[in-house]
């Protein structure tokens, strides 16, 4: 004979054919038997989930139906086999199921194991293909959740460790790209009235506050300058850091989506 019990949709079963055979039974009667526990209706939904129809080839070319059946199926179904002979393919029975399920969670174990813990060649290059093929799905349904729920913040989350440092005026740009109505006065004028820049008036006038520069938003970029009658004077330009531009951006996306709601 055949395996008693075979691998079907990734579960341990056998069928109506390999039953008929095993219990000396005609295939025609076990069929009765499986249709006999599923079709009245009280037990339609709680036996249907045992047995599975399916179709197979007789020695005559044409199609006729079978059924396979899970552990639970196989089990109502041999019950009403008696006698010695049967009771002993009942315990082949239960031992190739457990053999086969045993081999199943064997597999599955392997499929989910890191690639280069696998010693067999075949199954490792297996395994590496499915692990590139589910890091790719997860990236891109990383993906694809950013660019719904924030695809303003990730462009700011793209420079919190940037070293490169942008004027205002050009800050001002990037935020009326995000949607943000606002110039490069408008701008300055706003960090003055908010504590970032220093607004009285004087050589420190949109400076950088203490506070600015201990949440490292801006640096001070120094320039030397030789006048034509031969002083040297230094120029100070604010210029914000890339956490400062991820912190305005976000700052400023925030207060856009309150005022909007």
């Amino acid at each position: 004979m055949n395996e008693l019990v075979i691998m079907h949709d990734q579960q341990a079963v056998t069928t109506s054919l390999i039953l008929a055979e095993a219990f000396n039974k005609q295939h025609k009667n076990v069929i009765q038997a499986i249709e006999a526990k599923i079709e009245p209706a009280e037990n339609s939904a709680r036996y249907k989930r045992m047995f599975y129809e399916g179709i197979y080839t007789d020695k005559k070319g044409e199609q006729r139906k079978m059924y396979y059946l899970n552990r639970d199926g196989f089990t109502f179904i041999a019950m009403g086999f008696t006698g010695r002979k049967a009771d002993e393919f009942k315990l082949k029975y239960i031992d190739a199921f457990n053999r086969m399920e045993e081999q199943i969670k064997k597999t599955y174990v392997i499929q989910k194991q890191d690639s280069y813990m696998i010693t067999d060649p075949v199954q490792r290059a297996k395994r590496w293909i499915e692990e590139q093929e589910e890091h790719q799905v997860k990236l891109d349904e990383e993906v694809r959740k950013n660019e719904i729920l924030q695809p303003k913040a990730l462009f700011a989350d793209s420079v919190a460790a940037s070293h490169t440092t942008i004027l205002i005026g050009e800050l001002a740009k990037i935020l009326r790209g995000n949607g943000i109505n606002i110039g490069a006065n408008r701008l300055f004028q706003w960090m003055r009235d908010q504590g970032y820049l220093i607004s009285r008036k004087g050589t420190d006038y949109n400076m950088p506050t203490q506070r600015s520069m201990n949440l490292g938003l801006f640096k001070i970029k120094e320039s030397t300058i030789t006048h034509s009658n031969g002083s040297v004077s230094i120029s100070k330009t604010t210029k914000v850091t890339g956490k400062g531009q991820q912190y305005f951006i976000n700052k400023f996306m925030k207060m856009n989506e309150t005022a909007i709601g």
